[in-house]
């Protein structure tokens, strides 16, 4: 009998990413389902609330806006907006962003010198830290050069970097513009080659975004003024920048970005070529922008809403500890069939229990934040199933949920699986899954038996 030499192992890691996927889109979309019956059952809690609905309207809206819509807007997109390049940007929740406006040519390098020498700042990368400052920033109308922009995605990753220039002082206008390196050997529609592409538009006032209700900075409709502005305070700066531009790269049109602002262009693209630029020793090299060990947001979220899970558990145990006496003996005067040391025996046995769960949700916790993808499938599979469970517990029997009953959790699983299921904690697992190791034997056959 012949046998065919092929590995399994290889085989499997060829299969194992199409299986994650297809598992993936199951708890993105129960993710997004589960999301809305949230927002359900809080909007008619807070009915209930009275004067506690001010507050509670504010819960919802931030449900609403930074998790329901952008959630269900990634579910839509998936399905009619293309997954090649149209000459537009994306957001991280799908909708088509800001137009492609420009095409360089030169090395990152050579970049960065051209934009520093036009009076350009470098953007921070959005964190916690850099975000607080900027609204804090906007709020007292202080200046921050540095002021981060919002991620959007072209080849199916964010900006490598972003310039900009505040206006009057105040982070709530400013010129700026993103930049993504161009994958090798790709070219422009038409042939023209093209190392990096840009989209530069300018941020007029901070306001709410049309489609999420997020707040967002407005742009100004006419993007063409400031790809002009790029193209023209680059030139200036730089004596061996030279532009040529595609006429009609794209059919003038009028539409609007992923913040509901409306944008037109005449279609042509300038195509700035810096390699004639002399770089400073420090920018030789570029600028270090590989951000794809960074642990994401989400992954973190995802870790600590798993540890909370583990903590509650530990809580429970104390709780049970301090109260021990008198639990035993409210359970035997409840039940006079039961000694108490019966009692104590069956709770020693809870006490184990919730003990072992407690253990093993802290360590998945810990997998989960160092990226481990088995961690992340199983803590989004315990919440998918107990969010599951709970809706058909409330759609056959009536079981009411609430505040005082198990809405906060409830409210832990969905936020757990909208975090653990997102692209960015998807992404970042995958790339920190180990490759399979190999079996003895000569590469690509089965080892011998």
């Amino acid at each position: 009998m012949v046998v065919s030499a092929i590995n399994p192992f290889r085989r499997s890691a060829v299969v194992r990413p199409a299986v994650d996927s297809g598992l993936d889109w199951v708890f993105f979309i129960i993710g997004g389902v589960s999301a809305i019956w949230l927002a359900y059952l809080l909007l008619r809690e807070s009915f209930s609330l009275g004067w506690g609905q001010i507050w509670f309207s504010v819960v919802f809206w931030i449900l609403l806006a930074y998790l329901v819509l952008p959630r269900l807007h990634k579910i839509l997109t998936r399905i009619y907006v293309p997954d090649y390049f149209i000459g537009r940007a994306r957001t991280s929740d799908g909708l088509l962003g800001d137009p492609i406006n420009l095409a360089l040519l030169g090395s990152e390098g050579q970049l960065h010198e051209a934009m520093t020498q036009a009076g350009w700042t470098m953007a921070d990368d959005v964190t916690l830290a850099t975000g607080w400052r900027i609204v804090r920033s906007t709020i007292l109308r202080r200046s921050y050069l540095e002021a981060p922009v919002s991620p959007l995605l072209l080849f199916g990753r964010k900006q490598d970097f972003a310039y900009q220039q505040e206006v009057n002082g105040s982070p709530g206008k400013r010129h700026h513009v993103r930049f993504w390196r161009a994958p090798d050997g790709w070219r422009l529609p038409g042939g023209r080659h093209a190392e990096w592409l840009a989209a530069g538009t300018y941020d007029r006032r901070v306001g709410f975004s049309l489609f999420t209700l997020q707040i967002t900075h407005k742009i100004d409709a006419n993007t063409d003024l400031e790809r002009d502005h790029i193209v023209a305070t680059v030139r200036a700066a730089e004596s061996g920048v030279s532009v040529a531009t595609i006429k009609d790269f794209s059919t003038g049109y009028h539409s609007r970005n992923g913040g509901g602002d409306a944008i037109a262009t005449d279609g042509d693209l300038p195509v700035i070529d810096v390699r004639a630029v002399d770089v400073a020793p420090g920018l030789a090299a570029g600028i270090p922008t590989d951000s794809r060990d960074k642990r994401p947001g989400p992954t973190v979220i995802g870790a600590l809403l798993v540890a909370s899970r583990g903590l509650i558990a530990v809580y429970a145990i104390v709780s049970l500890l301090v109260t021990w006496d008198a639990t035993v003996a409210a359970a035997v005067r409840s039940d006079g069939n039961d000694s108490a040391a019966e009692v104590e025996l069956a709770l020693r046995a809870l006490v184990i229990g919730i003990g072992a769960v407690a253990l093993i949700d802290l360590l998945i916790a810990w997998r989960v934040f160092l990226g481990r993808n088995w961690a992340r499938v199983l803590a989004i599979a315990v919440s998918a199933i107990s969010i599951v469970l709970q809706a058909i517990s409330w759609a056959t029997d009536g079981a009411a949920i609430t505040l005082q009953t198990n809405l906060p959790g409830l409210s832990l699983d969905v936020l757990l699986m909208l975090a653990l299921s997102s692209e960015r904690a998807l992404t970042y697992a995958r790339r920190r899954r180990k490759a399979p190791k190999r079996i003895s034997g000569r590469p690509g056959n089965v080892a011998a038996f």
